[in-house]
């Protein structure tokens, strides 16, 4: 299976959202409940146009036969920004630029759509940005993981830091894991 990795664009923007609403209700059942995914795309998943106008978001295509040609099967970024997770209509966040001598690139917004789940599209979209984020010279990366992320990062080569429960309104929140990898 022919797996092509591009930058996103602006473009794409639409196909991304339905990449990322049917991860989170497809993948993340075992891990969250019906109303924390809901909630969760409402003020948290989404698009961060930040990383596309920065070129440090990128796809996953896959030639099928479609109408079209191409389908996105998955999603993904790093950052060299402070802002850790969260999409444009997230609160809390921190665009200010990181110092790759001090700090750690964030690797975000991973999304696999459940059809294309282990056939190594976040494995491969990892890559893509571990290596872009080391050739801009960080040689840390850090994550808010999902908890349904943290076994592919984990066998990747990150190790768990810490637990947080990121606020979502109406009493609920969402339990994620910090993850971090050094070169």
């Amino acid at each position: 299976m022919l797996l092509n990795v591009r930058q996103a664009v602006h473009d794409d923007v639409p196909a991304l959202q339905e990449v990322i609403r049917a991860s989170v209700r497809g993948l993340q059942t075992a891990d969250y409940t019906p109303e924390q995914r809901e909630r969760a795309l409402e003020v948290v998943f989404g698009v961060d146009t930040q990383l596309i106008e920065d070129g440090t978001y990128f796809v996953v295509e896959s030639e099928v036969a479609r109408p079209h040609g191409l389908v996105i099967a998955g999603c993904g970024g790093w950052s060299k920004r402070k802002t850790l997770y969260g999409s444009d209509h997230c609160s809390g966040r921190e665009d200010s630029l990181l110092d790759p001598q001090h700090d750690a690139a964030k690797i975000r917004a991973f999304f696999v759509h459940p059809a294309w789940a282990r056939r190594g599209v976040g494995s491969r979209l990892l890559e893509v940005c571990e290596a872009a984020a080391a050739a801009a010279g960080f040689r840390c990366f850090e994550m808010g993981s999902t908890l349904t992320g943290v076994p592919l990062y984990r066998a990747r080569g990150y190790v768990e830091t810490e637990g947080r429960e990121v606020p979502l309104g109406s009493g609920l929140s969402l339990p994620i894991v910090r993850m971090e990898k050094h070169l």
